[in-house]
């Protein structure tokens, strides 16, 4: 009797198994839930990230499809995606796998980005990379 219930769990749980390989196919994406593209927002602004298709883990944790995200402010030439994304005031890391953050930007217009980095804080051989996004800070 105990096979059985092995091999009806086996069988009840299989479709799931099958189901859950196909999202590693999934395009991996980047994007900004908030703030929104050409919007006006004030101190502290409130930013929250998206992706998809991608596991957001801690800075260290080497797994596959999976990195942390990095806030690219106001950076006109992306850096060598080859190399450790630097850190610095234009180059913010959330290494704890952080999927939000408030930051004090100084009044006018700023561009933003977002840049996954993998475990050592370099970007995938195929970056995942956000679309720029421009806000202004009243």
């Amino acid at each position: 009797p105990m096979r059985f219930i092995i091999l009806f769990l086996c069988v009840a749980f299989l479709p799931n198994a099958v189901a859950h390989s196909y999202h590693s196919g999934e395009t991996k994406k980047v994007y900004f839930i908030t703030p929104s593209d050409g919007t006006t927002v004030t101190n502290p602004v409130k930013i929250k990230f998206g992706a998809t298709g991608v596991n957001i883990v801690p800075a260290g944790v080497d797994m596959p499809d999976s990195g942390h995200h990095h806030l690219l402010i106001n950076v006109d030439k992306l850096p060598d995606l080859k190399q450790p994304i630097p850190a610095d005031s234009n180059h913010l890391h959330f290494g704890n796998g952080q999927t939000e953050t408030e930051i004090n930007l100084p009044e006018g217009k700023h561009t933003l980005q977002l840049l996954i980095g993998n475990y050592l804080h370099i970007p995938h051989s195929e970056p995942i990379i956000s679309e720029k996004i421009e806000i202004t800070v009243k």
